[in-house]
């Protein structure tokens, strides 16, 4: 791959292991460092569920030359060190059961929206993954109901972009296929106006 990672490996365990302190202190919530900044975001059961449901979408239509990680650090540069909700890398790769991945590895970033996680989710992530040059972002939005996908990466953000209601299927174009996923049986936060 001809993106270059900005982190020594030096640096990322560094990251991780403050994370990983963070976590312990605070069970329930998924830790990341956003823009220097370390961010604390509740996890919810329609949260897991929903990721858990687009991990088996997935699975079953990408070749087994694909694998998958899921809040697993990715350090990006000092400032950010994301840990995608979901993200599809070389199965080679994900079999290595490591502590942190670089962001080069990523063709497919997946992230679910949480309350505390809307602008990190919609702003700060899409400039960051399209910055790397990650092919393809989908964003699943439990409180609004609708998915949001993302491509043709550039220095400010993705150029491209769709935003679709849950209720349909989604269909995703990329680099390890063609990706389609029903969002019918996604959660729907009770509390979202639809």
């Amino acid at each position: 791959m001809d993106r270059e990672a900005d982190v020594t490996v030096s640096e990322s365990d560094r990251l991780h292991s403050q994370l990983s302190r963070f976590e312990d202190m605070f069970p329930g919530y998924r830790m990341e460092i956003v823009e220097g900044a370390v961010v604390m975001s509740p996890l919810k059961p329609h949260h897991a569920r929903t990721i858990r449901l687009l991990w088996n979408v997935l699975e079953a239509q990408v070749s087994a030359d694909w694998g998958f990680i899921s809040d697993v650090a990715v350090p990006f540069n000092g400032d950010n060190e994301f840990c995608p909700d979901l993200a599809v890398i070389p199965a080679a790769e994900a079999d290595k059961n490591l502590s942190a991945y670089s962001p080069d590895l990523i063709e497919l970033a997946v992230e679910v929206v949480s309350p505390s996680s809307v602008r990190n989710d919609y702003e700060v992530k899409d400039r960051a993954y399209a910055r790397r040059g990650i092919p393809h972002y989908l964003i699943f939005d439990p409180y609004r109901a609708e998915c949001t996908t993302l491509w043709n990466p550039g220095p400010d953000g993705y150029r491209g972009r769709d935003t679709l209601p849950y209720g349909g299927e989604v269909t995703v174009e990329t680099g390890i296929g063609k990706i389609v996923i029903d969002t019918s049986g996604l959660p729907v936060d009770p509390s979202a106006v639809i």
